[in-house]
Parts: structure tokens; C-alpha cells; sequence
């Protein structure tokens, strides 16, 4: 059994976190600059030293400190002596590093068929009629056995269709140009952001994200996403890709000593905003089940209303920190995270959410009978690894390092529905050419004979000279002459000339 782990502390009391409850999920809110990433990096130390694997996702660029031990200084110490919080143990937790565009860490693929229509349309921002298209591109690929791998495959199938729409209505039903034509424009746009890099081959291996180190700490796995913030649909949807890939391939193993995986969504407000229903039930979906696979998962954002509240009542282990409440709806907000947390008699909940200092919380974790717990206000305690990023020297030797170096730098392409495509046209084209070849102008067909039969494909000698001589039968009936009739005739005409100009002369007097 893993002992309870220290969280946060006041005058009081201690807060502290069960491990076998840390399945049951949780979320980090609070406004901006309050302490929520380092209250983060607390929990994922904290789940590493347990060995915990953990994925997590760097916005600002400042979680990869996390790799490096923490070196006390007396600003921080006198921190810890005003507050009462214990000095933390230093130590640096085994990282390793990822990045979509594969600049700062090892690539991460996924491919196009692995990735779904469900989850392509969000991406490429497709309205109904779209997604319906994109779901008859996948039917036929499956149908056809044609993989989707990449981009270009998705482009290939996409003209396929289009081509063959009357063909395919029957059977799939129609296909207008003009919403092929959108999905086309909004690769263009998606592979403009980027993503061409992520679709492809090798896929990542979810067991690479699952390692434990020689001394048992669990690897915190960093994807770095500060770039890939820029572009808020493909980020949201590459991380509910990964949440949903891990329910669907990890096994059953119900409540452990500690979670098998704890993956944090950072920014969790951008895979919510204008999610279509299917999205957000295949959400919840997960999110309910995927704790019986030993996979804690733990949503950080600024604002308690960013998650929808059939996610949110399913989150049990909470750190609120503090929310401003100057609009209506920052005052909608608090009023939100002080219903959805446990009283305490001796707390005002709601007043205390906008007065909370940086690094101080309302904190409530679950109990042993898996009950949220009295929320307590209460300070953070301080990681013991280095608050704030790692340098750009210590990230390379990381990264050189890992146990996945060389695994997924080289991408792979093998044959897909691109190349089965693209060979199916150039056997088209071989074939109308050879077709061409055989009725080009200026052949002749073999002559008939007058019983309308062919000639026959080859002649003797002597009858060859006959022809040649004295002619034989023409295509349609008639005599063609050979060369002594040619002569002939031409020896006639002269003498015929001959004789006309004689005549001529003497009825005209002239000389002879």
C-alpha cells in the first residue's frame, strides 16, 4: 500500500493525497499567474516518485525545469519557514521529451485512419454534411482495404471519390463537388499548420509512454507545446486522441495500489469550446471508463465552467486557486467552484476563492471511501525540482539520452492508398495508349476477298509477283492493276497523242 502524499498544509492540517484515489481524476483551476502550473508540476513529481508514469503537456515552455533537482535558495527557504511547509527533498524526475514538429523532442505520430473521421472533422472544423463525406472516404478505404496514413492519402481518397461520386451513390450515397472541395481547402490550411508532420509512420507506441526507470520513478513524458498552442483544434484534439488511444488499448485492471498512468490536459478549455454533441458524450465516455483502466486524468484550466458539468462531477481530487471576480461571469464562476466543493463550516468558500494568494488553494481530495473530503485552504508545497525551464544544453543531453532516441526520427512511408491510387492511373493510362497505338491513322486494315473473308495474313512468292504483274482483286470488288497492265496503257496513250497531233497539223497546214 502507497502512503499518503503530502499536498498542501496550513496552521491545521494537512492535506494529503491518497494514491489509490488518484484515478478517480481531478482538476487544477484558477486564473492566470495564481499557481497552477506549479501546483501541476507538484502532483506529477509527486506521481512520478510513486512510479507513476505521467504525460503532460508544457504551454509555456517552464514545466521541463521538472528534469532538474531544485536548488534552494534563501528566498525560498524563508518562504517555507513564514508559511510552515516542510523543505522539499530534491530530486529531478526522469523526462522525456516530445514535440509534434519533432524540434524540441522526439516526433509523435499518429495515422489518418487511426485518428477516426470523429475527431479529423473537429480538426478541419467541418460542418454535418462534411464529417458525412469524411465518413464515406473511411467506408470505402476499409472496403477497398486501402490504408490512410498520411495526408496525401486522405487528399487521394478524397479525388477518388469525387471522380466515381455517380458510381458511388448507390451504394454510399452522394457527393457533392463542393463539399469535397471544402474538405480539400481545410487540409490545405491544417497541413499549413503543421500537420503533415504528425500524420505518418512510425505511430507512437503507447508503452513508450509508460516506462518506469531503474530506481522505479515513473518517466514524465513533456509534450512541448508552446508552437503547437498556436493552432488551439490541433492541439485539443491530438491530446483527446491520446486520452481515447490509451482507453481503447490499455486492459482492465481496476483500483491499484497507485494509478497505472496520470495524464494531465493542460488549457482543457479549448477541447470544449464548440465541441459538437457526438464530442463531448465520447469525452464523458472516456472519461468515465477509463479509470477502470488505471489511468487518472486531470483536467487544468482557469475557469470551473470551461468544463461541461457531466465531466466536472466526475472529477473527485480539486485545487481551486484563485478567480477574479470582476464580469458577471467571473462571479458565475466562482459561485460554480464553491457549489461543486464540500463545505466547511468554518469557511466561507465562495469569499475565500478571490481572496486566495499565489500558490494558496481550496483543496479537496478524496477520502479512503472515495468521498470528496472537507475543502481546506491551504499553501502548496514546493516541488523538489527546479521551478521554471530547463536550458536548452540540459534538454539536448535529455533527449540524446532517452530510451526512445532514433525510434521515431525517421519517418516511414510504405504503400497506401496514395500509391494504390496512383498506380491504378498509370495502368488506365498504359492501357488507353496501347489501345491508341492499335488504331492510329494511317494503318490499313487487311484487304477482304470477295466473299467478304480476310485475306490471308501472309502471301507466297509467286503469287506476290502475280499481283504485282497483272494486278489482283481491290477491298471492295474491283481490279487493281499490276505492271505490265500499267505499261501498257501508258503506251497507248502515247501512241494515241502521236496520232491526234498529225491530224491536227495537216487540217491546220502546218509542217509535217
Amino acid at each position: 500500500m502507497t502512503d499518503p502524499v503530502l499536498v498542501a498544509k496550513n496552521d491545521q492540517v494537512q492535506v494529503s493525497l491518497l494514491p489509490r484515489m488518484a484515478n478517480r481524476h481531478g482538476c487544477i483551476t484558477g486564473a492566470t499567474g495564481t499557481g497552477k502550473t506549479v501546483s501541476l508540476q507538484v502532483l506529477a513529481e509527486m506521481f512520478s516518485r510513486m512510479g507513476t508514469p505521467v504525460f503532460l503537456a508544457d504551454v509555456k515552455g517552464d514545466l521541463s525545469g521538472i528534469s532538474q533537482p531544485v536548488k534552494m535558495s534563501p528566498k525560498l527557504q524563508e518562504r517555507l519557514d513564514k508559511l510552515g511547509l516542510p523543505a522539499p527533498v530534491p530530486g529531478a524526475c526522469p523526462v522525456t521529451f516530445w514535440d509534434v514538429f519533432g524540434e524540441q523532442g522526439h516526433p509523435v505520430r499518429a495515422t489518418i485512419s487511426d485518428m477516426g473521421p470523429l475527431l479529423l472533422s473537429r480538426m478541419l472544423e467541418l460542418n454535418d454534411t462534411q464529417e458525412g463525406v469524411l465518413n464515406l472516404v473511411f467506408r470505402l478505404a476499409d472496403d477497398e482495404g486501402m490504408l490512410l496514413l498520411d495526408l496525401k492519402d486522405l487528399r487521394a481518397m478524397l479525388q477518388y471519390v469525387s471522380e466515381r461520386s455517380k458510381d458511388l451513390r448507390a451504394a454510399y450515397g452522394n457527393v457533392s463537388a463542393s463539399s469535397v472541395g471544402a474538405i480539400q481547402r481545410s487540409l490545405l490550411r491544417l497541413e499549413s499548420q503543421g500537420a503533415d508532420k504528425f500524420f505518418g509512420e512510425p505511430m507512437l507506441d503507447l508503452y513508450d509512454l509508460m516506462r518506469v526507470d531503474g530506481k522505479g520513478q515513473g518517466v514524465v513524458n513533456i509534450l512541448a507545446a508552446d508552437k503547437l498552442m498556436q493552432f488551439p483544434r490541433l492541439y485539443s484534439v491530438f491530446l483527446l486522441w491520446l486520452l481515447a488511444e490509451l482507453y481503447e488499448n490499455l486492459p482492465e485492471v481496476g483500483d491499484l495500489d497507485h494509478p497505472k498512468f496520470v495524464f494531465f490536459f493542460d488549457e482543457a478549455h479549448l477541447l470544449f469550446n464548440e465541441a459538437p454533441k457526438a464530442l463531448l458524450e465520447k469525452i464523458e465516455q472516456v472519461v468515465r471508463l477509463v479509470r477502470s483502466k488505471g489511468v487518472g486524468v486531470y483536467f487544468v484550466t482557469q475557469n470551473p465552467l470551461d468544463i461541461p458539468d457531466s465531466v466536472l462531477g466526475q472529477l473527485g481530487n480539486r485545487i481551486q486557486h484563485a478567480l477574479r471576480a470582476f464580469t458577471p461571469r467571473d462571479q458565475r464562476a466562482v459561485k460554480t467552484a464553491a457549489d461543486t466543493m464540500r463545505p466547511n463550516p468554518g469557511l466561507d468558500i465562495a469569499a475565500a476563492i478571490t481572496e486566495l494568494g499565489v500558490g494558496e488553494a481550496l483543496v479537496s481530495l478524496l477520502d479512503e471511501k472515495g468521498s470528496p473530503g472537507v475543502t481546506e485552504r491551504a499553501w502548496m508545497a514546493a516541488p523538489g525540482s527546479r521551478i521554471g525551464p530547463a536550458t536548452a544544453e540540459e534538454r539536448q543531453a535529455l533527449r540524446a539520452s532517452s530510451l526512445v532516441a532514433g525510434k521515431y526520427e525517421r519517418l516511414i512511408d510504405r504503400e497506401s492508398a496514395y500509391e494504390i491510387l496512383q498506380k491504378r492511373a498509370e495502368q488506365s493510362a498504359n492501357a488507353a495508349a496501347g489501345g491508341a497505338a492499335t488504331e492510329a491513322p494511317g494503318s490499313r486494315p487487311a484487304p477482304s476477298t470477295e466473299g467478304g473473308a480476310s485475306a490471308p495474313a501472309s502471301k507466297g512468292v509467286a503469287d506476290s509477283v502475280s499481283d504485282f504483274l497483272f494486278g489482283s482483286t481491290g477491298p471492295r470488288g474491283g481490279r487493281r492493276e499490276g505492271a505490265v497492265q500499267s505499261v501498257a496503257k501508258s503506251m497507248m496513250r502515247r501512241a494515241a497523242t502521236q496520232i491526234m497531233r498529225g491530224v491536227l497539223g495537216s487540217l491546220t497546214g502546218g509542217k509535217r
